[in-house]
């Protein structure tokens, strides 16, 4: 077998030989002879030369290996209470006939779908058969406000809306038509159409809004999607370039407008092969039951595409760790689809500690088939992995990786091989990952030295290319730091035995419940505010959910209203603007924000103050007695 460090150093000192092997587990329409483009480095290309279809290599490829019958996915709905089996055969089927009614719709190679969907097998089909076409699927995660849809659409400018009834929730249904139409009065693109999976016990129906679009002269078209499919004739998959986009994903930016993180069809599919046999241990027929939704990047990568490009058994999951009905709703998901991974974010297991301490209701159901627990989209505290081992009796394996990177930048290699685990870290460097801690200026520290995680260029497949339509933008945000490297954003340290720690951000990007959310953005919905002078936002620790946003404003002179009044309307605005995700439910009124002499907010300060950590008053302080009075705030909540 061959060990983990020795896999490690051929991916960095001959990646090209490294990924050309990996090339192999993947179905190519034609084979790649170049393995990587860098003549427009710093921006890369993997397998410029290679042709494929991403759906075919996740779902026909295995029916014509004779595999039809195995299950592709198991929809497990704990809000319903409903449970569904699909064959990669019956997921062929219905992906091929919506390939089919986007095709209709005007859908060809390139064009952009967007797609907003709850947790329902029809999000997994409108992905695979935008990829089908070759065409560009954007998701936008349904927690997500009008205002930050409008924004999504504006940028994609897709030519078809794919969306359902709504999403259900433990104590309420979130109507997803009106959502939609008010995205699309935001916004300055307007979609041909618009194609709505129907789900019953809903207010709002496709008829309305087909009939509002009448009366108001709107050139939308709305449509039933199983209509549209049964009128609709199956759908080959479409031969794209390896360098081809498969998708745009947005993140959350520093300056509050989003970025599309692009991810390329060939190395996007080389990499998910290789993670899932490699990092996950997870082959063919076996289940892998990633607890997330398909809203965010580790629901892209391993619900929908990882899985099934491996020819596993993706569980589908659209309820809670907690509530639905209680907090042995993981164990029952376990034991019904014989699950052999689970992955999921800290905040789950610390929502079921919470709930049942002792781990009481495990004992309830039979959970032999989990061998490994994986976890990642914040920091894995050390009181939660030690409770998870300890009740679970399993390894709890964390990942460290990000929307851009698509996959795991640090893991501990479980199919590859199982490296002894220490708290606190994800392992080590993933195969393809060059990680380096740099200092200020660029230059690599000694193992232990706390400095800047970056990513010597060029970064491994499956990771973002580029931004969508703004290279620009992809080399001011990630590459201008350091020459050479990709900065994460992330600070940390490499010890000693090359174990990475991930210590927190160097940005104003916070971690709420493993989504990554950008504080400036709420800082300009706090700011629009007639009575607000100046604002800061920064992300408190939070045992529940790793972080939760607090807001500071200083009021304008004269302005007359309490602090009730005005958190209220402040907590209306932002999950008006931004959505219910942000979990924004903190404001205060303070004198003044500290800053230094050139007008900058000591926001760092601020969150180490309190979050009761040591903290450094920077020498270039404006106002001691300012950061003296918001310290007794700070200390206070």
């Amino acid at each position: 077998m061959t060990t983990y460090l020795e896999t490690y150093r051929a991916s960095i000192e001959t990646p090209e030989k490294f990924w050309l092997e990996q090339a192999e587990n993947i179905t190519w329409v034609t084979k790649p002879q170049t393995i990587i483009d860098d003549s427009a480095a710093p921006i890369y290309r993997w397998f410029p030369d290679g042709e494929l279809n991403t759906c075919y290599n996740a779902v026909d490829r295995h029916i014509e290996a004779g595999r039809g019958d195995q299950t592709a996915i198991i929809y497990d709905s704990a809000m319903l209470g409903t449970r569904q089996e699909i064959s990669y055969a019956e997921l062929k089927k219905d992906v091929e006939l919506f390939a089919g009614a986007l095709a209709n719709a005007g859908v060809g190679k390139g064009n952009r779908v967007l797609i907003y969907m709850p947790m329902i097998p029809q999000a997994h089909v409108a992905m695979l058969a935008t990829a089908r076409l070759g065409a560009v699927h954007s998701v936008v995660f349904g927690g997500f406000a009008p205002a930050e849809l409008a924004s999504r659409i504006n940028d994609c400018s897709p030519t078809v809306i794919v969306t359902a009834s709504g999403g259900v929730e433990p104590r309420r249904r979130i109507e997803y038509i009106p959502a939609v139409e008010k995205a699309m009065d935001l916004s300055a693109s307007k979609p041909s159409a618009v194609l709505v999976f129907e789900r019953e016990g809903f207010e709002h129906t496709v008829e309305e809004a087909e009939q509002k679009a009448k009366d108001t002269g709107g050139a939308v078209t709305w449509q039933s999607a199983d209509d549209a499919m049964a009128a609709a004739q199956p759908h080959e998959p479409v031969t794209v370039k390896a360098t081809d986009p498969l998708y745009i994903l947005y993140t959350s930016g520093t300056t509050g407008a989003p970025k599309g993180v692009v991810r390329d069809n060939g190395g996007h599919a080389v990499a998910l092969a290789w993670t899932m046999k490699n990092i996950y241990d997870v082959g063919p027929g076996e289940v892998l039951w990633c607890a997330s939704d398909v809203g965010w990047v580790v629901g892209h990568s391993y619900i929908v595409y990882g899985p099934l490009i491996a020819g596993a058994t993706s569980v589908l999951y659209e309820g809670k760790p907690v509530g639905t009905p209680d907090a042995g709703a993981f164990w029952r998901v376990i034991q019904d689809s014989n699950a052999k991974s689970l992955f999921t974010a800290p905040t789950a297991l610390r929502a079921i500690r919470k709930a049942d301490p002792e781990a009481s209701l495990l004992a309830d159901y039979d959970t032999s088939s989990l061998k490994l627990l994986f976890v990642a989209g914040e920091r894995l505290d050390p009181e939660t992995y030690h409770w998870a081992t300890e009740k679970l009796g399993v390894p709890v394996i964390d990942n460290w990786w990000q929307t851009e990177t698509g996959w795991a930048i640090a893991a501990n290699p479980r199919g590859l091989e199982a490296l002894p685990l220490k708290p606190g870290s994800p392992s080590v460097p993933s195969p393809g990952y060059n990680l380096q801690v740099l200092d200020p200026f660029g230059e690599p520290v000694g193992p232990g030295e706390e400095g800047n995680l970056a990513i010597k260029l060029p970064m491994p497949p499956g990771n973002l290319p580029t931004l969508w339509g703004n290279d620009d933008r992809f080399i001011s945000s990630y590459l201008e730091a350091f020459e050479g490297y990709y900065a994460t954003g992330d600070s940390g340290y490499i010890d000693e035995d090359g174990y990475v720690f991930v210590m927190g951000r160097t940005d104003d990007v916070i971690n709420v419940s493993g989504h990554r959310l950008s504080t400036g953005a709420m800082e300009q919905v706090l700011a629009a505010h007639p009575a607000v002078a100046e604002c800061a936002v920064i992300g408190l620790a939070d045992q529940l959910k790793g972080q939760r946003p607090a807001g500071y404003v200083v009021l304008k002179t004269g302005a007359d209203i309490s602090e009730e009044q005005l958190a209220s309307e402040l907590i209306a605005s932002v999950r008006n603007d931004i959505g219910a995700v942000a979990d924004f439910k903190d404001v205060k009124i303070v004198e003044g924000l500290p800053k230094t002499r050139s007008g900058k907010i000591l926001r760092k300060t601020m969150r180490q103050i309190a979050d009761g950590e040591d903290y450094k008053v920077p020498s270039t302080i404006e106002d001691m007695a300012v950061l003296d009075d918001i310290a007794k705030v700070l200390k206070s909540q």
